[in-house]
């Protein structure tokens, strides 16, 4: 038994030294070929961990913009047909199809073409951007014990994909971004940098051991940017844009509620912008699509490919723009629908420039102040316009038979052409352009958007100022700006002289949510001093909340009173280029509370839908959207009402309040506009005339019959800024009717 034992011992260890002699052998003449196609098996790839992109938030954490996780399918032939297998119990081809076909909608045909096609490729995405719930059920039979051992090749890569819940709101202050985390407009581009994080990858490699081991560069996920824009002030704004496009659409004529329509919400003592909109708006989830984002009809569109002059045929371009198409031979259908898009992602706040009218005559009259060729206790005489140049028709005041004597308060509250243009005049090319410039007017406030227009080239110099263009600058034509510098100007002179950049992002956050940067605000420069600050708050406040006048001057901004809240604001009108065609552009800017502002609203109504020139030129329409804009605003941001209510505005108040009551509530009654009787003369003063107190001159006052045998050729009349060529720009340029005499429809 004992040498049996031996014997078969000594044969296993023959046998174990034939192998190892066998071993050694292959090692040494096919080693190097065993080697490779032992380690050709092996996963050695690298797999690409996506970084995270920041979100964006309103003031108050609200996300606006944030990435979502999804998964894209990728099949891997190489793996999948090294575990084909002629036996059906251990082949995994087969069943990895069935599989993929069972829980996504994949073409078989297309499937199996990748797999033979592409059988040496390791990466072959079959769908991309799915989420967790879309492959749910995948994974549950890769984790299955009896299926899942034959699933092979099948992986799932993680990405993220660009989300909004808000869809449209605050669009153009926010932007999209597009592949490659590549934003575009808004805060998405200007930011787009430190939104952005770092790639992580994950490598598969051999040790020394020739074992698979795994190292993890984890990514670096981007950082997130708090907006100084409030979600509530954005719906409020936006709401009362929707309104005044639902109530004026089609209204007095067939077309649009008006040719642009912008709103700025700004705090005037940081210079955040709390809101920003335009009638004009896009879904940031699908930003590319003309028709269901409704900028243009699907007629519209089908139509432009064979007929592109509808485009400028329905007001979608200018002639001229059609022309430099065409000379560049872009009126394909593509360029046509990339220059909508460009239209449609257009921030009209930012980017558009204008003649801003009325609103820049607080500007005006704060230099004056500051300069010192006024003061409160100054007084003017208006005749209704003046003759700047002789032979030249005269530019004329929004009262055609003329304010009469008011003081320097008057000329604001009644928005007197006639007296900002004696103002200018004492000013001088200097000192007026000195404070131009001192408000940054035409210029780029450097607001943290991109896109914001420069109109340097739009602003007179005193090499191209004359007396026509001082007159006409005075009360805000013949030049450009833009609203962010209109509100950024006007915000340094009702919040105590400092004029603070315009931004929209206020804090950096981590991917912890930890602060890596505050952005504070940036004082630029004083403007004027605090005296005459005050002294503005004081007249902008008489504008809407003041009395009329021995003259009968009514002040123009009452339309936009909130009843019980003390504010201050100023109307505006501009004549657009080319005068002749009588078209205008209408606006508002208030603040409140008038004694220590925390927000202004800037409001501009291009072309509103009116039955005439005349009408057109009321700036009714902005205060309306201004008025209905404050009224929910104001609540929401803890300013409250401390003062009693206007006996004129009692009724409005009673109706709204019946209204809410579910009953029947009266109209708002409108101002009569009545200018009231002529003020009697001095005793000295021949009857029809009146004193200018600035020259001692007696100026006989127009008659009505004289106004009415006037020409009506606008308020310019006819004058064009020579900065300006006659045909109408996009947008057009203005000048400044504030109140055409019309006792049933009162404008300014």
């Amino acid at each position: 038994m004992k040498g049996k034992l031996a014997l078969l011992f000594t044969v296993i260890v023959l046998a174990l030294i034939g192998v190892n002699i066998r071993l050694a052998y292959i090692n040494k003449t096919n080693g190097e070929k065993y080697t490779k196609k032992v380690l050709a098996q092996q996963d050695t790839a690298s797999t690409l961990l996506p970084y995270r992109r920041g979100d964006i938030l309103d003031r108050n954490g609200t996300i606006l913009a944030t990435s979502e996780k999804v998964y894209n399918l990728i099949l891997d032939p190489k793996v999948l047909l090294q575990n084909q297998n002629e036996d059906e119990k251990k082949d995994c081809v087969e069943p990895t199809i069935r599989a993929l076909l069972e829980c996504f909608e994949l073409d078989e045909a297309e499937l199996r073409s990748d797999l033979s096609e592409k059988k040496d490729s390791s990466y072959v995405p079959l769908l991309r951007q799915l989420t967790k719930e879309e492959t749910a059920a995948f994974r549950e039979l890769q984790e299955d014990k009896e299926r899942g051992s034959r699933i092979k090749g099948v992986w799932f890569e993680d990405s993220y994909i660009r989300r909004y819940p808000n869809n449209s709101l605050a669009c153009h202050v926010v932007g999209y971004t597009v592949t490659g985390n590549q934003g575009q407009t808004g805060i998405e581009e200007e930011y787009s940098s430190i939104l952005n994080g770092v790639n992580g990858r994950s490598y598969n490699y051999l040790n020394e051991d020739l074992e698979q081991s795994k190292s993890v560069k984890a990514p670096t996920d981007g950082n997130s940017v708090v907006s100084t824009i409030d979600v509530t002030l954005q719906g409020i704004v936006e709401k009362y844009i929707d309104k005044f496009i639902e109530d004026y659409t089609n209204k007095y004529v067939e077309g649009p509620a008006a040719k642009n329509i912008g709103v700025i919400m700004m705090d005037p003592q940081s210079g955040e912008v709390l809101a920003m909109a335009g009638d004009v708006d896009f879904d940031l989830n699908n930003p590319h699509n003309l028709v269901e984002n409704g900028y243009i009809s699907q007629e519209v569109y089908d139509a432009m490919e064979g007929n592109p002059h509808i485009l400028v045929d329905m007001g979608y371009m200018l002639e001229r723009e059609y022309t430099q198409l065409e000379t560049n031979g872009k009126l394909d259908k593509e360029n046509l629908e990339l220059f909508l898009q460009n239209q449609m992602w257009r921030n009209y706040c930012i980017s558009d420039g204008f003649e801003p009218g009325s609103t820049v005559k607080p500007l005006t009259v704060a230099g004056a102040l500051e300069a010192g060729v006024v003061s409160d206790s100054t007084t003017f005489l208006c005749d209704g316009g003046q003759v700047i140049v002789e032979g030249q028709k005269p530019i004329t005041c929004a009262k055609k038979s003329g304010h009469g004597i008011i003081t320097l308060e008057g000329s604001l509250m009644f928005s007197c052409n006639d007296a900002l243009m004696q103002i200018g005049a004492m000013e001088g090319y200097d000192t007026f352009l000195k404070y131009q410039q001192i408000f940054n007017i035409g210029l780029k406030t450097n607001i943290d958007l991109p896109g914001e227009t420069n109109n340097a080239s739009t602003v007179f110099t005193k090499d191209n100022m004359g007396p026509t263009e001082l007159a006409t600058s005075s009360f805000g034509q013949g030049y450009n700006m833009t609203m962010i510098q209109e509100a950024a100007a006007f915000s340094s002179v009702i919040n105590g002289g400092y004029y603070y950049k315009p931004h929209v992002v206020k804090k950096i956050l981590d991917s912890n949510g930890g602060t890596v940067e505050n952005i504070n605000p940036v004082l630029v420069k004083q403007t004027v001093s605090a005296k005459t600050s005050a002294l503005i708050r004081q007249y902008l406040y008489h504008t809407m909340y003041g009395a009329a006048d021995g003259n009968g001057n009514n002040p123009t901004g009452r339309k936009a009173r909130v009843a019980g809240y003390t504010m201050g604001g100023k109307t505006g009108t501009a004549e657009k280029v080319p005068r002749s065609a009588k078209k205008y552009l209408v606006s508002f800017i208030g603040f409140a509370p008038a004694d220590n502002p925390q927000v202004v609203c800037y409001v501009v109504v291009d072309e509103p839908n009116a039955t005439d020139h005349v009408m057109q030129a009321s700036s009714t329409y902005a205060q309306e959207i201004f008025k209905n804009i404050m009224k929910e605003a104001m609540p929401y941001m803890n300013i409250y009402a401390t003062e009693e209510i206007p006996e004129d505005m009692k009724d409005e108040v009673e109706a709204e309040n019946a209204a809410k009551a579910g009953q029947e509530g009266g109209q708002e009654d409108g101002e009569t506009g009545q200018e009231g009787e002529d003020p009697e003369g001095e005793d000295a003063v021949p009857e029809g005339f009146l004193t200018d107190p600035n020259t001692g001159e007696q100026v006989k006052m127009p008659t009505e019959e004289e106004i009415e045998g006037r020409e009506d050729d606008g308020f310019l009349g006819g004058i064009e800024s020579p900065l300006f060529g006659n045909e109408g720009q996009e947008p057009e340029e203005p000048a400044d009717p504030e109140t055409p005499e019309n006792p049933d429809n009162p404008q300014e």
